[in-house]
């Protein structure tokens, strides 16, 4: 399956690296989508160092079956251009496999995909969460319809489990 991985940078190191390698180990292909091709994006550890693979302008959400959304101060970055926004809203509505761990459900609070859904986040973020309609509980890793969340680094094992797990069960949807 075709993964489209939202970064920009100061993204939590492990929350991409992890799940990334994951994925790909897998046999998916994952795609760094930011919000310019070919740019250099550090983690806020300094761990890591990526560069997007294409930018925001050059993908449609139709080209993906899945979006990973690791957390860090990336998601707060991404979710002030509407076009990232728009992207991420249209992973919910074609009910596509969507992954985000500690801050990446901050993206989810902009584009208004969270009123009902159950999902947990970094505590600070699970407030906010709250005051926007979401069930938000503090567990590990929350899986609700196509949606897979985790609160923090030492929650990503659980999380690539059960988004791998998504990936099996839904298999590879008719674009």
């Amino acid at each position: 399956m075709r993964i489209a991985c939202l970064l920009d940078s100061d993204f939590e190191d492990s929350e991409f690296r992890e799940p990334y390698d994951a994925l790909r180990k897998a046999g998916h292909e994952v795609a760094v989508i930011g919000l310019e091709a070919d740019r250099e994006l550090r983690g806020k550890r300094g761990d890591e160092a990526v560069r997007t693979d294409r930018g925001i302008d050059m993908v449609s959400p139709d080209d993906f079956d899945a979006l990973l959304v690791p957390g860090g101060y990336s998601p707060d970055h991404l979710r002030a251009d509407e076009r990232v926004v728009q992207f991420t809203r249209a992973f919910f509505d074609r009910e596509r496999p969507v992954f985000a761990v500690c801050h990446g459900p901050q993206l989810r609070l902009t584009a208004g995909v969270v009123k009902g859904r159950r999902m947990t986040a970094w505590k600070t973020v699970q407030v906010d969460l709250r005051y926007a309609g979401a069930d938000v509980v503090d567990e590990q890793v929350v899986v609700d319809r196509n949606l897979v969340t985790s609160r923090q680094p030492s929650d990503l094992d659980a999380f690539a489990r059960e988004s791998l797990t998504m990936l099996e069960r839904v298999g590879a949807p008719s674009r």
